[in-house]
């Protein structure tokens, strides 16, 4: 792969194509303040950023959109130029409120379409307008997927000029073979959004999504905040690890750089998530530079198959994606 091409994209099996790497815009409301998220969509945007991964659920898709519009009024970017990528949560997935979901998108963005809309989760919640629906003893309310529906109903989204690209988030072989081999299929998933660092490598997964020109892009790419309501805090931290840190010297490059670099030498996309300008500007700064095959093959060896993010709340739901191998 050419990764001195201008703006290091990755080629997607819809003839769209995904700038290899992104900025993630998750965040805590509680936590966040105001105006923070758009300060660091433009701040992406200013360093060369064209990828920006973001979602309904998050909260803040009126910041990013807010922030992508100044950029274009600025003359910086023009709207082709910016990959914006939506999500459709698992309140949502009954095939006639996919649609007006994804509407409700643009109108937040006030944008006219995105450029990948994926189903963030196989794991359906009840629907409705209640994100995390439990009943009054506190336990979820889980909704029985049909995920082919689902994607039918996102495929008319693609048909409608509402979408590019269509993909997919934490599913797991089993699960996106159900899609592949759905009859009459019309457009398959372009990608999967999953969790993917040096400790958790997902050899098997991307070797199949590579055989069915599935592109893997890498959420937690650096490990993840330890938030320890939905974080194994008994992983130890990514950024620590002794050989990344050796490689610091070598490159003059950071611990997470030299993650960053490792999964984009492979072919998987990265969203590292930051508010700070100078991390987000550090993150992008992965182009000058290549791991040998043998650096590679070391931190291919460092994985330990350990996922930071487990969503153990819902590992009774039927869909649960990760009682699979991969």
């Amino acid at each position: 792969m050419d990764l001195s091409a201008a703006n290091h994209r990755i080629p997607l099996s819809d003839g769209n194509s995904i700038p290899i790497i992104g900025l993630g815009t998750y965040s805590d409301p509680k936590l966040t303040m105001k105006g923070a998220c758009a300060a660091s969509v433009k701040a992406a945007i200013d360093v060369g950023y064209r990828h920006i991964d973001g979602a309904y659920l998050y909260q803040n898709e009126h910041e990013v959109g807010e922030a992508i519009r100044q950029k274009i009024a600025e003359g910086k970017v023009r709207r082709e130029d910016i990959f914006y990528c939506g999500k459709l949560w698992a309140t949502k997935q009954e095939p006639e409120m996919v649609r007006p979901t994804l509407e409700k998108t643009l109108q937040v963005l006030q944008l006219d379409y995105v450029d990948l809309y994926i189903i963030e989760t196989p794991m359906a919640l009840k629907p409705g307008d209640e994100p995390y629906p439990k009943d009054e003893n506190g336990k979820w309310l889980y909704h029985k997927s049909n995920l082919c529906a689902t994607w039918e109903a996102l495929e008319a989204c693609k048909d409608a000029g509402l979408v590019k690209s269509l993909g997919v988030s934490n599913f797991n072989r089993r699960q996106l073979e159900l899609i592949l081999n759905k009859p009459g299929l019309k457009y398959k998933p372009v990608s999967n959004q999953v969790e993917c660092h040096p400790y958790f490598t997902q050899p098997k997964l991307l070797k199949f999504c590579q055989e069915h020109d599935i592109t893997i892009i890498a959420y937690s790419p650096l490990g993840t905040s330890r938030n320890p309501s939905w974080v194994n805090l008994s992983s130890p931290p990514l950024l620590k690890d002794a050989y990344l840190n050796s490689l610091r010297k070598k490159y003059t490059k950071t611990a997470a750089q030299i993650a960053l670099r490792f999964n984009i030498q492979r072919g998987v996309a990265v969203i590292p998530k930051s508010f700070n300008p100078e991390r987000i500007k550090e993150n992008f700064q992965v182009f000058d530079f290549s791991l040998t095959e043998e650096e590679m093959k070391n931190i291919e060896g460092l994985n330990r198959n350990v996922r930071f993010v487990e969503m153990l709340m819902w590992s009774d739901h039927p869909e649960y994606p990760f009682h699979d191998e991969y």
